[in-house]
């Protein structure tokens, strides 16, 4: 009875070099993480576009079936609204820039609510968070492979030369597809601060989608402006698209732009960095309800 009974204090965990729970490993360390998970940002994307679509009769056929639509509303509207002021191949014209952006966009506002879309995932599971951005823009690329295709066979059907030129469609996709993913980073993590930003995401895509000229041509439009066409070039959808363009169509006005593939280049690269240092920089607060 006269022993002390006292249990012994346990020494502090830095001294046996114990890791808290749902702590933030160093960001080389957590990158590695990430990529060890790819299998399973594949099958996330794999499965929800599945589940998109599994209540539709027509069923993925709308991947493909929807930016054609809505290329088509805008060609009828816009072709009727622009008249003389159409540019050279609108029709080509027009289905690359809804395509495109379409890509965009999606993987824009899809990521930006790819954390506070799946709160209980988050805070069920032990995970690199930032798989969940990844998986929505892979969702998003997966689905732009066919409508990439179908812009191919229309570009083809109008009686552009197929060259080798085409095949620049490669880097160019590439490099929007790491664009993407650097500004779902990016708004992933803001929206998980700031909820009300996601109220203002489709007005941003319809901001963005009016003045990155998707149906009508910047450089035709503002020709006698050049401080509107500085910015232009300064703006990265602006770009890819030009590029896009330039690559699958014949004539003066779709002639390739050395420069843009710097910008292009760059910007990706930017993202990239700045998204995942940007997310990976709050990865202990993602799933918390304070």
């Amino acid at each position: 009875m006269g022993q002390d009974s006292r249990l012994p204090v346990a020494p502090p965990a830095d001294r046996v070099e114990l890791t808290r729970v749902g702590a933030r490993p160093p960001l080389a360390t957590y990158l590695r993480d990430v990529w060890r998970r790819r299998e399973f940002a594949f099958a996330l994307a794999r499965y929800r576009i599945e589940a998109e679509n599994r209540q539709n009769r027509l069923g993925l056929a709308w991947v493909v079936l929807k930016p054609l639509l809505n290329a088509g509303l805008y060609g009828s509207i816009f072709g009727i609204l622009l008249a003389s002021g159409r540019p050279d191949h609108f029709v080509e014209f027009l289905i690359i820039g809804v395509f495109v952006f379409e890509f965009f966009a999606t993987s824009f506002t899809s990521g930006a609510k790819s954390i506070t879309a799946n709160t209980a995932l988050v805070q069920s599971l032990s995970f690199p968070r930032m798989t969940l951005p990844l998986a929505v823009v892979l969702q998003r690329f997966l689905q732009f492979v066919p409508m990439l295709a179908i812009m191919l066979v229309v570009v083809g059907a109008f009686g552009h030369t197929i060259s080798w030129t085409w095949l620049l469609l490669v880097p160019l996709v590439l490099l929007l597809l790491g664009f993407n993913t650097g500004l779902a980073l990016v708004t992933a993590r803001l929206t998980v601060h700031v909820r009300d930003l996601t109220n203002l995401l489709p007005f941003l895509t319809r901001i963005t989608f009016y003045t990155a000229g998707i149906f009508y041509s910047i450089e035709e439009r503002f020709a006698d402006e050049p401080v509107v066409l500085r910015i232009a070039d300064a703006v990265p959808i602006h770009e890819f698209l030009s590029l896009a363009r330039a690559i699958l169509l014949d004539g003066p006005l779709y002639e390739i732009r050395p420069e843009y593939w710097l910008y292009a280049t760059a910007w990706t690269v930017g993202m990239l960095v700045v998204g995942s240092v940007f997310f990976w920089a709050a990865e202990e607060r993602y799933g918390r309800t304070d």
